[in-house]
């Protein structure tokens, strides 16, 4: 019995320990690669619903400049999910993953019936490209890790031009695009 207790202690004393070594290391970890990480796991998210929602609006579209649209955001990200893998695996970062706030957005328009899809779609495209514009600036001025910096800086000028065609898009389908430029106005960077 007493063996038993004792090494019933011996395991969890090693377990104990093994935790509370771990959380050092990750409390060293240097707080200055928040951004990098933020920059990463939401970008990376984005690009991948952006997939989905691009090949969901091929389906779902009934305007023919949605379902372009989506077709196009499709291609896109495709291969800038791709360029965002790598860095991210480059620089020490998991691969990006859909999260779950992002799942759900999908499962909210893959619920949604067509009469209603397109300005839905359009409206939620003008929201995610200016926070991609917000984050790939954020990313490209104040991250730490260079060759993310480098990655954002390189993704300005897409998503400024995938902004306005999502803005000419959303106008129309009847998406209000001068709320999200008054929105994005008052953004700071």
């Amino acid at each position: 019995m007493v063996v038993k207790n004792i090494v019933s202690a011996a395991v969890t004393g090693l377990f104990l320990s093994a935790a509370v070594g771990l959380a050092p290391a990750a409390a060293q970890q240097p707080k200055s690669l928040a951004s990098d990480s933020v920059f990463i796991t939401r970008t990376g998210s984005a690009g991948l619903l952006q997939v989905k929602l691009g090949k969901l609006a091929e389906k779902k579209g009934t305007s023919t400049a949605v379902v372009e649209f989506g077709k196009g955001m499709a291609t896109h990200y495709s291969k800038a999910n791709e360029e965002l893998k790598t860095a991210a695996k480059a620089a020490g970062f998991p691969a990006p993953s859909l999260t779950r706030q992002d799942q759900l957005s999908f499962d909210r328009f893959n619920s949604m019936g067509r009469g209603s899809f397109d300005k839905a779609y359009m409206t939620e495209m003008v929201e995610r490209q200016n926070e991609e514009l917000r984050l790939s600036k954020e990313e490209s001025a104040g991250g730490r890790v260079q060759s993310l910096k480098q990655l954002a800086s390189r993704m300005l000028p897409d998503t400024e031009q995938r902004l306005s065609l999502a803005r000419q898009t959303g106008g129309s389908v009847g998406v209000n695009v001068s709320t999200s430029q008054a929105s994005e106005a008052s953004a700071t960077y």
